[in-house]
């Protein structure tokens, strides 16, 4: 499908908005909304409400979640595309917000166009779990269960277009065996049905699913980081097990809509940066195997250059499956 602008222009023609056209006063003096286009309980959720308390502090006023979950993202994403650009309402998205004009060629906004990039918040590895009573005890199991099962195998994911669904086709695509792929609004919903045997497996973030690996409510089977995860060491990765080459990991970035004035963007990208080094998150994302972006990352620009990279991994696998939807 056609790209009508290059990210670096729509970055270009965000800060062309006059100042003089945003409202007087000091931003903020009431409370920011903060998106979740996500199911309550999933890893975007769980990462929202880690960044959102030190970013409250840095702002100086509240910032509270607000999740609308469905169509891997989109729902909420066009609610956020429709609000006033005065920085009261945010959205955190994973990289799906990259990918989904792959998938959907109708989609009420532009993921490109209708957005004004924040900044990277967090890089977090996925990792491969089964419902606790499927028969695999290993990976290199697993894997021969997917070949030998394909379409008598349930893969759950947080919705089409998303990193789980993602990680799922490329699975598909490696090991050359289809399976039915169940799609659902969000993480949280998913876990639970695997949780309840419903599905067999999913490849989610580490963020959700480590707590559950530590218990054994599930079996885990791989991790798709390029090495191992120091959280859980004996978790080996898809490229140890017969995948080679197999990485994908899962980024969240800060959106806001189009044509926020360029003091608001400025005040939002400070808030972030300073929730990213406020050494609670730190340590609770160690927890939870995820990665603070850098400073570098945490801007427009290194949102931008990262959204840019996400499209080229991706556009050529979705395009090949015929998977674009209406």
């Amino acid at each position: 499908m056609p790209i009508h602008r290059t990210f670096a222009a729509a970055l270009a023609a965000s800060v062309l908005v006059p100042v003089a056209s945003w409202a007087q006063g000091t931003y903020p003096d009431r409370t920011v909304t903060l998106v979740v286009p996500y199911a309550a309980g999933g890893p975007t959720d769980t990462v929202a409400r880690l960044v959102a308390e030190p970013m409250s502090k840095a702002l100086g006023q509240q910032v509270i979640i607000e999740n609308m979950g469905g169509a891997s993202g989109t729902i909420g994403a066009g609610q956020v595309a429709r609000a006033d650009a005065d920085g009261y309402t945010l959205m955190l998205h994973t990289s799906a917000q990259a990918t989904n004009d792959l998938f959907y060629d109708k989609l009420a906004y532009g993921s490109r166009e209708a957005f004004q990039p924040l900044g990277v918040v967090s890089h977090t590895p996925m990792t491969l779990v089964g419902r606790k009573d499927l028969p695999p005890e290993t990976a290199v199991e697993a894997l021969d269960y997917i070949r030998g099962s394909g379409e008598g195998v349930a893969f759950g994911n947080a919705g089409v277009g998303g990193p789980s669904y993602l990680c799922g086709l490329l699975i598909e695509n490696r090991l050359e065996t289809p399976m039915v792929m169940v799609p659902y609004a969000g993480t949280g919903p998913a876990l639970t049905d695997l949780l309840g045997g419903q599905i067999d497996l999913i490849c989610e973030q580490a963020t959700n699913t480590i707590g559950h690996i530590r218990s054994g409510a599930v079996k885990a089977y791989a991790t798709t980081s390029a090495e191992r995860l120091p959280s859980l060491p004996d978790l080996p990765t898809l490229a140890e097990v017969g995948l080679e080459g197999f990485e994908t990991t899962v980024w969240l970035g800060l959106y806001g809509p189009r044509d926020m004035p360029q003091p608001v963007i400025d005040t939002v990208v400070s808030a972030l940066q300073t929730a990213l080094k406020d050494p609670l998150v730190t340590k609770r994302f160690a927890d939870l195997a995820t990665t603070p972006a850098s400073a570098e990352e945490a801007t427009p620009e290194g949102l931008l250059a990262t959204q840019e990279a996400e499209v080229a991994k991706w556009k050529d696998l979705i395009e090949a499956a015929g998977l674009q939807a209406n």
